[in-house]
């Protein structure tokens, strides 16, 4: 009886060591547990792909070449056409002591000027002055003020007629420069006149 106790207490602690055993070697021989899959981080502000060339060039905007400005001056070839339209726009004559245009100083100013007024808007910086004359009578600040009067109606028609303000300049010279020095009427006439010349500025 003692035998059969001994001996069942020896097959006890024999398969505890066995199992034990198996305990170890399955727990030495499991893999370990695979680590979690986690979702790729974010990319905070993604760079946007590059668009295709063809639109690319597009949305270019196309560099065009700087333009040269036409000059302000005319060729000698425009100045010579402008002095024969001037040369044919006959001076225009005033009454004494006055500064209204007559009739026949309106139609001396209307010859050819619709021409000169279309050649001179393609010249910014070309002028026409116009000047203002008196006869030898009166005092000589009179006399510039009256020739000023005159060269100002002459530009107001002028304007009328479609000529740029900004290219009409007025300058009078009173008694200062007569084309007649008779003493007489007749040659009074022909200095009480505007007359009109162009230059550049």
């Amino acid at each position: 009886m003692k035998h059969s106790a001994k001996g069942a207490m020896i097959a006890v602690a024999a398969v505890a060591l066995v199992g034990a055993a198996c305990a170890k070697k399955v727990a030495v021989n499991t893999p370990p547990p695979a680590a979690p899959q986690t979702a790729p981080a974010a990319v905070s502000n993604p760079r946007p792909a590059p668009a295709p060339a063809s639109a690319r060039a597009a949305n270019t905007p196309v560099a065009r070449p700087a333009t040269t400005p036409a000059s302000g001056i005319p060729n000698a070839a425009t100045r010579a056409r402008i002095d024969q339209l001037l040369a044919r726009i006959e001076d225009a004559y005033f009454d004494y002591d006055k500064a209204a245009l007559r009739p026949d100083a309106m139609k001396a100013l209307q010859t050819d000027s619709i021409e000169l007024r279309d050649i001179i808007a393609q010249y910014p910086n070309y002028t026409l002055t116009i000047e203002g004359h008196c006869d030898e009578r009166g005092s000589a600040e009179y006399n510039m003020a009256l020739g000023d009067r005159r060269a100002v109606a002459a530009k107001d028609y002028l304007v009328n007629v479609g000529i740029a303000s900004s290219q009409l300049s007025v300058v009078s010279f009173g008694k200062e420069h007569p084309v007649c020095s008779e003493q007489d009427e007749a040659c009074w006439q022909k200095n009480r006149r505007i007359h009109i010349v162009a230059m550049a500025r």
